[in-house]
């Protein structure tokens, strides 16, 4: 079962970009290769004109629909998610995410926009077919410290992806494996034992730089 992330923002200095890299390096540190889609890097003319046939865009459809796991991250504007993810997402097929599973993550200027989530992009991936819609990530912008070096998330939200981690492991084994239990239990073990130290370092800096 293979695994895609979306970046959904149009900025190139995103936050919700580099959270999502951030995850894709926690799940590569677990032994899972994931391959990414920019939406930012798509032609705009063939995307805002539902050009389904420009090689381009159709690759990206492609590559949606050989996935088994989805995660997409994108701002809040406006308590909405991006236009841009929007307007990739209304050119996939009416069931375009059936029998995936789907990670949503979602970055704001506050908690105000916590709901977006749910009020908002979920409905959408519900119409899309997706088969199960994992409980959203939102992470408030003063959450995520970027430097030259990477990303410094807060230890609350680190948390969190963690269990957003585990939560796509246990998607993966039950797709994979038929003695799921045993498989699940393992998988928690590496994901929790190969973030383990980069928790503590990042909490280790975000106290350095309160």
């Amino acid at each position: 079962m293979q695994i895609l992330t979306i970046s959904g923002s149009p900025s190139v200095q995103s936050r919700s970009a580099r959270l999502l890299g951030h995850v894709r390096a926690q799940l590569e540190r677990a032994g899972e290769r994931a391959d990414h889609l920019d939406l930012r890097s798509l032609p705009a003319d063939a995307l805002l004109g539902a050009q389904v046939s420009d090689p381009a865009i159709a690759d990206a459809v492609a590559r949606v629909e050989a996935a088994g796991v989805v995660i997409l991250a994108t701002p809040v504007y406006k308590a909405a998610y991006s236009g841009l993810l929007k307007t990739f997402l209304d050119l996939l097929p009416q069931s375009g995410l059936r029998d995936k599973v789907v990670l949503p993550i979602a970055t704001g200027g506050s908690l105000a926009h916590t709901l977006a989530i749910d009020y908002a992009l979920r409905p959408v991936l519900t119409a899309l077919a997706a088969r199960s819609i994992l409980p959203g990530i939102f992470a408030v912008d003063s959450q995520i410290v970027v430097a030259d070096d990477g990303v410094t998330v807060d230890p609350s939200l680190q948390q969190r992806l963690d269990d957003g981690v585990e939560r796509v492991h246990q998607a993966l084994a039950l797709a994979r494996h038929p003695t799921v239990a045993q498989v699940i239990v393992s998988s928690r073990s590496a994901v929790r034992a190969a973030t383990l130290a980069h928790t503590q370092a990042d909490a280790d800096r975000m106290r350095c730089l309160a």
